[in-house]
């Protein structure tokens, strides 16, 4: 299967039929080789694209990555590659809207935590498909991705057997109530249409957007996920406040969670080589902090 760009939006319904064709009906299995394959999933009327990384071996469990704000699939390509050869699949991915980097055609002014979640949650479905997945499925996001996975894995708790996140950004609500407080912007409607270049990365957003970073709650939903969840935060971090992770962890957060706190650990840092092969794929295949 081959990447294409779609140059115009009303092509996009034009490539949801590629991907349904290409990827099979909804329910059918999804026959990989192994090694990195492209792959896109449509959902919504919209298609996702990323690159699936199947091991040599009859079973095997999957990890799905999902990047933060304004990245892409190839975000964690090195991660994927190093548990590649642990014998673990991976599902890598771009958020449809995420960017400039983004070939869905779907518009960032679209993109909402909550369309982001409906990506995450339509590749959760397809990697189900994939033959040879063994059901153990892990959710793997850094800052924005981090959010995501968290919403993801409340709405598919049941597929989901734990997460791994780095500096997950739980103050996404915090930060978009304090940019546009109800004290002056106290209806939906008062709102701006867009927020232009947000943050000088080049991304336009839109209302949609600040609507659902101001009433995301993700806090409430944790105490009924029950399965592993590793977060790795710097406590130097000038994005988001390591205290939201530690809230995460703590009482009424998740009751099956574990913080690795890092001195100058900045965001946007990956875990070392040596912490994949000692931490992560040992929890992966396991299923246990």
């Amino acid at each position: 299967m081959k990447h294409f760009k779609i140059a115009v939006s009303g092509l996009l319904a034009l490539a949801a039929a590629f991907c349904l064709f290409a990827c099979g009906e909804k329910e059918d299995p999804v026959k990989l080789e192994a090694g990195v394959t492209p792959i896109c999933v449509a959902h919504h009327e919209r298609a996702v694209y990323g690159d699936a990384y199947i091991p040599e071996a009859e079973s095997f469990p999957i990890v799905i990555f999902s990047h933060g704000f304004n990245g892409y699939k190839d975000d964690f390509k090195s991660v994927a590659t190093t548990f590649l050869g642990a014998g673990i699949g991976s599902i890598t991915f771009t958020f449809c809207g995420s960017g400039a980097r983004d070939t869905s055609g779907f518009g960032t002014t679209n993109m909402t935590l909550y369309t982001e979640r409906d990506d995450l949650c339509a590749l959760i479905d397809y990697a189900r498909r994939i033959e040879g997945f063994n059901g153990d499925l892990f959710l793997f996001g850094g800052s924005q991705g981090g959010m995501v996975s968290a919403l993801a894995a409340e709405v598919k708790s049941k597929e989901v057997g734990g997460m791994i996140l780095l500096y997950p950004a739980f103050g996404i609500h915090d930060d978009w109530n304090n940019l546009f407080p109800t004290t002056t912007y106290p209806t939906d409607d008062s709102l701006p249409e867009t927020v232009p270049n947000f943050n000088g990365w080049g991304v336009d957003l839109g209302k949609e957007f600040i609507k659902s970073a101001r009433e995301v709650d993700v806090f409430s939903g944790m105490p009924n996920f029950k399965k592993p969840v590793l977060i790795m935060h710097g406590d130097n971090d000038a994005v988001v406040n390591i205290k939201y992770s530690k809230q995460a962890t703590g009482e009424g957060g998740y009751p099956n969670s574990k913080l690795l706190e890092y001195p100058n650990f900045v965001h946007g840092a990956q875990p070392s080589a040596s912490e994949i092969k000692t931490i992560l794929v040992p929890l992966i295949q396991t299923g246990k902090l």
